[in-house]
């Protein structure tokens, strides 16, 4: 494997790690709020003044950002068709973020279509 593959690769990775913390922040932050949320203009702001008082909602924007800074490298060093494809890793780390950490229940199809956005992620990097 080439070395400058090797490091797109490795700062893809981290890029979807980032977003799978920025999303696991948000999904605490909007349980710890309960639901259901009141329909009208005084519940919806009153649920996004309780939201951003959250602080795992403002550890997620700075997750985000890391993770806008390091893509913007990624585009700088990869062509966009395959930069966007292997960034599809987020979607394995979110599902086992989601089983593991969340502990929410997943079935063989899900292990399997997460096996099969593995098989994809594996072409596109022999391409």
């Amino acid at each position: 494997m080439k070395d400058g593959l090797l490091i797109t690769l490795s700062m893809i990775a981290l890029t979807s790690m980032c977003d799978t913390v920025n999303q696991l922040f948000l999904k605490s932050a909007i349980d710890s709020l309960g639901f259901p949320l009141k329909a009208n203009i005084a519940g919806i702001f009153n649920f996004i003044f309780r939201l951003l008082a959250k602080p795992r909602v403002w550890l997620s924007f700075v997750f985000s950002v890391v993770s806008l800074c390091i893509w913007l490298l990624v585009l700088g060093r990869a062509d966009l068709n395959f930069a966007f494809s292997a960034d599809s890793m987020h979607y394995i780390f979110i599902a086992f973020a989601s089983r593991f950490i969340l502990k929410e229940k997943f079935t063989g199809l899900r292990w399997l279509g997460t096996g099969l956005i593995v098989a994809g992620i594996v072409f596109i990097s022999l391409n």
